[in-house]
């Protein structure tokens, strides 16, 4: 048995390496290439301090916030995406889906219209916005049915009602979200660090507490009875991993917008090579949800170049069709 253990915890880290392989790459991938190409040797000078002219202000000043906003975004979203499905138990759940992303984006919207300038108060306002768009969703569908589709329709209708109020403040308050369209798509451009730092806080903080709670997450994956009858304060403890999910979710929206699906396909994708174990579903969906993010960044810049599709619709365009054959699975699996 122990054996056994130790050949799936050694294959679980070998292939959370492979990620990691992955993301290294595609970031050169992403710092190197675009409407200029740069190649990889300046690229790591620029980074390592010895680059000098235009080619260095590329690199460090236009390309690697952006490439960290796609690592932080997409880790952010895929582990939010990660809990959210295991708390709920429900595999059609998805920040985006159930209106986490769109909760946060009207928070957002608020704090830029009440108070501009304040960056730093961005991801606290999105994680407000976050957890009552999770709340909102769980309390409806647990009045409704517990069906897993009675909580899509529910977070359809919320989302729905978010954007209403996004648009409304938008309205009153033109000003309030500069590049409202870019926002409302989700997409990583014109990010700076210090734009990014508030939220870096907030995801690293979040997702090592979402890590060291991880067996307790297993937990609850046996229903919520089994998780009582163990000891586990199961009422209290869906309560602060939705809380660390609405967190997640929220910081990445107060800087990249309404970006959907990431957590979504990427738990969906890496539960089938590492399994239900939370802790590596975690660690691995973290490093996914980069690589997948800085993926479809690189190649909105590079498919119809020197044009740039919106990071947004290219995760749109990626994501539909897979929630779609999603919903197809979850109907024939209910219908036999």
């Amino acid at each position: 048995m122990n054996s056994l253990r130790t050949s799936s915890v050694g294959r679980k880290g070998k292939l959370i390496a492979l990620l990691a392989g992955l993301v290294l790459v595609s970031s050169i991938a992403n710092l190197a290439f675009g409407a200029v190409s740069i190649p990889p040797g300046e690229v790591v000078a620029a980074l390592l301090g010895w680059g000098r002219g235009t080619t260095a202000a590329i690199v460090l000043y236009a390309r690697l916030p952006r490439l960290c906003g796609c690592l932080l975004a997409g880790a952010a979203l895929a582990c939010s995406g990660v809990i959210i499905q295991g708390v709920l138990n429900n595999p059609l759940a998805a920040p985006n889906v159930i209106g986490v992303n769109s909760g946060a984006g009207l928070a957002t919207a608020l704090c830029c219209a009440l108070a501009p300038g304040s960056v730093g108060l961005t991801p606290v306002a999105a994680f407000f916005g976050a957890l009552a768009g999770v709340l909102l969703v769980l309390f409806i569908s647990e009045r409704a049915g517990a069906a897993r589709i009675t909580l899509v329709l529910a977070g359809v209708a919320m989302s729905s009602i978010f954007s209403a109020g996004i648009d409304a403040v938008v309205t009153f308050c033109p000003d309030a979200l500069a590049g409202y369209t870019d926002f409302r798509i989700g997409g990583v451009k014109n990010l700076s660090m210090a734009r990014l730092a508030p939220a870096f806080w907030v995801i690293l903080i979040a997702l090592l507490l979402a890590l060291s709670l991880s067996n307790e997450l297993d937990l609850l994956l046996l229903g919520r009875e089994t998780a009582q009858s163990l000891g586990l304060p199961a009422k209290w403890l869906r309560l602060v991993l939705l809380m660390l999910a609405a967190a997640l979710a929220g910081a990445a929206v107060s800087f990249a917008g309404l970006l959907g699906f990431v957590g979504l396909l990427t738990p969906h994708i890496l539960r089938r090579a590492v399994g239900e174990e939370s802790f590596f579903l975690l660690l691995s969906s973290a490093l996914g949800g980069g690589l997948l993010l800085t993926v479809c960044d690189l190649a909105s810049r590079l498919i119809f170049a020197p044009f740039e599709l919106p990071l947004g619709v290219v995760l749109s365009l990626t994501g539909g069709p897979f929630f779609i054959w999603l919903l197809l699975k979850q109907r024939r699996g209910s219908s036999v």
